[in-house]
């Protein structure tokens, strides 16, 4: 075996360590999805529709793994062309049309078409060349006023899209966007590109179709000043389904990105030129279009084609977008000085990193601890490093940890039934046993709240007629 297989191996056994076995991974994504889908029925009811995403959703338990929430009216219904209005009741919802064709790549404008169903879209709306179109600055500021009157939430501000801040002392966002159940056509030379490369897999992208995108509150920032009328274009939903497609090898040189990007090339600097999006972005071109092998003693190997990737992009000024790759998502970096000053340093530090080769790993930490003991003893055995990555009690305890982190308690008795109801139709579907164990303790709760609060209602209702009747 090669030195760079075995310590290949070495890092595969070491990131399963830190970041979690296939079986850890497993378990973390269908506790969620399951999770999410049980809420399902009482987020329908109440109009409005939630979403977990960014890093742990898809799977990762870094300290610094913050919290996203997508959040979206669902009787506002977006739509791409006027002839897809016919789909929708209009005495139940509103539409608002979708125009892409006078806005930068991955942006779109958002016209009220109808009157709106709800006060706070009617408040967000600005009129413009005869029509109304709703302001993504004032749809922004709703998010942050709700989440600002949350005595849970502290030091809320505005960041990018979203309303950000701890709950504890974990880091939050969420974004108040509209979801929109057909694609622009700014993204045809995405889907063409999946078909021509065979990925993702037939079945996930026919899935990435049929849950659609999303549009988020936040402007280009090419300008001097945000437009206001400018709305991103979000793959949040689509790149999370990319994310659980990947193989395990795929997923770790994902993370192993992450941490480098962390504790090496960010590291002490306030404002970063390169964020985990890029790295995101550049997992999905190399594995559509980089044509080399993903597996463990090949990890070394893989994640030198991503960097030197992401050194080619911030060489050439240049990092497309992968659902919409006439939008480069330096530009608006590039188009102030201070961007520009922190592309120049950040290319000096890449350069820097490149001459060094694939050891310029050993500058972070985490990595360094994995690797280190290999690299200088040929007689470790890698074998015994894999065989022994975690226990059945480690699995057991992350199980475990990842239902009991999810709370299924709701507040008034109509939501416990509503999620009853589902319960009864989902137990008598196929599941796997992760999401079965999921499922029986959500039951168990649900029952037993709305136990107690029967329980409270009758005991009331006694003590009114003993006082009545005494």
């Amino acid at each position: 075996m090669s030195d760079n297989c075995r310590v290949s191996e070495a890092l595969y056994a070491g990131l399963c360590r830190y970041i979690g076995t296939p079986t850890e991974v497993t378990v973390r994504r269908e506790v969620m999805d399951m999770t999410e889908m049980i809420k399902t029925p009482v987020q329908i009811d109440a109009c409005v529709r939630k979403m977990k995403s960014g890093s742990y959703r898809e799977g990762f338990r870094f300290k610094s793994s913050d919290r996203d929430t997508m959040v979206w009216l669902t009787n506002h219904k977006v739509i791409t062309d006027l002839s897809q209005s016919r789909v929708y009741d209009m005495s139940k919802h509103s539409i608002i049309l979708m125009e892409d064709t006078e806005t930068s790549p991955g942006f779109v404008r958002l016209q009220l078409l109808t009157s709106p169903r709800d006060r706070i879209i009617e408040s967000s709306v600005v009129p413009y060349n005869d029509g109304m179109y709703i302001s993504c600055v004032r749809w922004r500021q709703i998010m942050l006023t709700t989440v600002s009157r949350r005595k849970f939430f502290n030091y809320a501000n505005s960041h990018g899209p979203c309303a950000n801040g701890f709950i504890g002392d974990i880091e939050t966002d969420y974004a108040l966007c509209f979801h929109c159940s057909y694609w622009s056509r700014l993204t045809c030379c995405w889907r063409t590109r999946c078909t021509l490369h065979n990925w993702p897999p037939n079945h996930v992208f026919g899935d990435i179709l049929g849950n659609g995108c999303h549009f988020v509150p936040v402007g280009n920032k090419k300008a001097a000043d945000e437009n206001e009328l400018d709305w991103r274009l979000s793959f949040s939903q689509a790149e999370q389904k990319l994310v659980y497609s990947m193989n395990h090898t795929q997923f770790l040189c994902y993370g192993l990105l992450k941490i480098f990007l962390k504790e090496v090339i960010n590291l002490g600097i306030e404002e970063p030129f390169m964020c985990s999006y890029f790295v995101k972005t550049t997992m999905f071109w190399l594995i559509q279009i980089g044509h080399f092998t993903w597996c463990p003693d090949n990890l070394l190997d893989c994640f030198w084609k991503c960097f030197k990737y992401l050194l080619q992009s911030v060489h050439r000024g240049v990092f497309p977008n992968f659902f919409v790759p006439q939008n480069n998502m330096f530009a608006s970096k590039l188009s102030t000085v201070k961007g520009a000053r922190a592309r120049r340093c950040l290319l000096e530090q890449l350069n820097m990193h490149y001459e060094m080769g694939v050891t310029c790993l050993l500058q972070s930490p985490t990595v360094r601890e994995m690797i280190e003991p290999v690299i200088c003893n040929s007689f470790v055995r890698i074998e015994t490093l894999l065989s022994h990555i975690k226990s059945a009690a480690d699995t057991d305890y992350c199980i475990r940890r990842e239902i009991y982190d999810k709370f299924f308690l709701q507040q008034n008795i109509r939501n416990n039934y509503l999620i009853l109801r589902l319960i009864t139709v989902l137990i008598n579907q196929s599941f796997t046993e992760y999401e079965t164990l999921t499922l029986q303790k959500c039951t168990a709760d649900v029952l037993s709240v709305t136990a107690l609060m029967n329980l409270s209602t009758s005991s009331s209702s006694d003590s009114t007629n003993k006082k009545v009747y005494r």
